[in-house]
C-alpha cells in the first residue's frame, strides 16, 4: 500500500503575505511540489513575496495528512454540506471571497477545506467561480460547474445553486436506496462463498480421510465434494493468483476502455430485477438534471453535452450523441427520445407534452418524481425476490453437503448393522 501511494505525487499547502503592483497588500494560501515552485507560482501572478511559509495543518500532519489533503475522495454527505453552507452564505449577499474564506474555517473534510482556499485565492485574483470550481472535476463535477456557469451568465445564481443543492441531494438519496437494496444479497453471497470454502478446505477433508478406510462406494455429491477438495488444496494458491489477475486486468484494462465499460453497462441494463432499476435510476437522474438545467437557461444541446459525462450509464450515454446529431438537423427532442432504446414511452410522452406547450422543466420535474416512486417500487420487488432466491441457494448449498457427508456415514452405518 505504502508503495502504491509513494507514486502519487504529493503537494504541499504554503500560506502566503505578497504586495501586487499597485502596492495592495495580498494574503492567501497555494499549493506547490516546493517552496521555491510556490514562489514562482507568485512571481508569475505579478505578485511581490512578503512571507511565504508552509501552512501549518499541512506541515503539521505528515504524509497521510497531505494525502488526505490533496487525494482523499470527498463523500456526497460532505459536498452536500457544503454548498449547503455556500448558498447560505451566497443568498445573504457574502462576499464570495469572503464566504470561501469561511468555508475553508469551517470545512473539516481535509480535501474540500484546501479546495476552498484555492478557489478563494482564484477569486481573488479575478476568476469566475465557475472557471474557479472547474479546475477541480475530481471534486466539482461537470454538472456541478455548468449550472453555476449558467446561474453567473443569467444573474440568478443563488436560485441556481438552491436547484443544484436539491439535485445533489436528489443523486445521493437514490444511490444510498440502491446500495442499501443491494446490500443484503452482497452480504449472503459473501458468507455462501466463505462457507463453501471452509466446508471444501478444512471440513471435506477430515471426513475424506475417514471415509479412505471404509470399503464402500461412495455417493456422487461425495465424490464431487472430494474433487473439488483435492483441486482448492493442490492447487489453491494458484487459482487465488488467477483470480487476483483477472481481477486486476478487469479493473486496469477493461474497465478503463470505453468499449469495456460500454459492454459492462450494457449488460448489467439487461440483468433480470437489477436492470430495471438501474434504468430507473438512470431515468429519474436524467429528467431531474434536465429539468434543472432548462429552468437554469442552459441550453438542450448543452444540456445533453452536460448529461452525457453525469447519467450514469455508459450505455444510456451513448444515445446522447445521436439525439444531439438529431437535435442539429432541426428535430425536437422528443422524437430523438423516442427513437432511443432505453427512453420509455411515458418519459417521451411527457417531454412531448412539455415542448409543445413551453412547460418542459415542469413536465420533466413531474417525471423525476414519477421514477423516484418507481425506484422505491422496483427496488421493494427486487428485495422480495431475490430474497426467496438467496434463502434457496443457502438450503441447496448447506443440502449439497450435509448429503454429501451424512450419506456415506448412512452406508456405513448400515454396513455395520448387517454384520452384527
Amino acid at each position: 500500500m505504502i508503495l502504491l501511494l509513494s507514486g502519487l505525487p504529493i503537494m504541499a499547502e504554503f500560506s502566503y503575505q505578497a504586495s501586487d503592483t499597485a502596492g495592495k497588500i495580498k494574503n492567501g494560501t497555494l499549493t506547490a511540489d516546493t517552496q521555491e515552485d510556490a514562489l514562482a507560482q507568485l512571481v508569475e501572478s505579478d505578485l511581490i513575496p512578503i512571507e511565504l511559509k508552509p501552512a501549518g495543518g499541512a506541515a503539521a500532519g505528515g504524509f497521510m495528512t497531505r494525502y488526505n489533503t490533496n487525494h482523499s475522495k470527498v463523500p456526497p454527505s460532505e459536498l452536500i454540506v457544503f454548498t449547503k453552507q455556500l448558498v447560505t452564505m451566497v443568498r445573504v449577499g457574502i462576499p464570495m471571497t469572503q464566504a470561501f474564506g469561511i468555508l475553508k474555517e469551517q470545512t473539516v473534510q481535509p480535501r474540500l477545506k484546501r479546495l476552498a482556499g484555492i478557489i478563494k485565492d482564484d477569486i481573488e485574483g479575478g476568476m469566475s467561480l465557475s472557471a474557479a470550481t472547474s479546475k477541480h472535476q475530481a471534486v466539482f463535477s461537470p454538472l456541478f460547474c455548468s449550472m453555476i456557469e449558467a446561474g453567473e451568465t443569467a444573474g440568478t445564481l443563488p436560485e441556481v445553486l438552491d436547484r443544484l443543492l436539491y439535485l445533489i441531494e436528489h443523486e445521493a438519496k437514490v444511490k444510498a436506496e440502491i446500495k442499501t437494496a443491494m446490500r443484503y444479497p452482497q452480504i449472503v453471497v459473501i458468507v455462501l462463498g466463505l462457507a463453501f470454502l471452509v466446508m471444501v478446505g478444512f471440513v471435506i477433508p477430515r471426513f475424506a480421510t475417514f471415509f479412505a478406510g471404509a470399503d464402500l462406494e461412495l455417493p456422487a455429491p461425495t465424490r464431487l465434494c472430494m474433487t473439488m477438495s483435492r483441486i482448492l488444496l493442490s492447487y489453491g494458491i494458484w487459482i487465488g493468483l488467477g483470480v487476483i489477475g483477472l481481477v486486476t486486468l478487469y479493473h486496469r484494462y477493461f474497465n478503463k476502455t470505453e468499449a469495456g465499460i460500454l459492454f459492462r453497462d450494457r449488460a448489467f441494463l439487461k440483468i433480470p430485477l437489477i436492470g430495471p432499476v438501474l434504468i430507473k435510476a438512470a431515468m429519474s437522474r436524467f429528467s431531474s438534471i434536465f429539468a434543472i438545467l432548462q429552468s437554469s437557461g442552459v441550453l438542450v444541446l448543452d444540456s445533453l453535452r452536460i448529461l452525457e459525462v453525469t447519467v450514469g450509464n455508459a450505455a444510456i450515454a451513448s444515445e446522447f450523441a445521436k439525439i444531439r446529431e438529431m437535435l442539429e438537423e432541426g428535430h425536437g427532442i422528443s422524437g430523438p427520445l423516442g427513437a432511443s432504446t432505453y427512453f420509455p414511452p411515458m418519459l417521451v410522452n411527457m417531454v412531448k407534452i412539455g415542448e409543445e406547450s413551453g412547460r418542459l422543466d415542469e413536465m420533466l420535474q413531474h417525471v423525476s418524481e414519477h421514477y423516484d416512486v418507481e425506484i422505491s417500487y422496483t427496488i421493494k420487488k427486487m428485495t422480495d425476490a431475490i430474497g426467496p432466491v438467496l434463502i434457496v441457494s443457502l438450503t441447496g448449498v448447506v443440502g449439497f453437503f450435509a448429503l454429501a457427508i451424512y450419506l456415506p456415514m448412512w452406508d456405513m452405518t448400515k454396513m455395520a448393522t448387517k454384520k452384527t
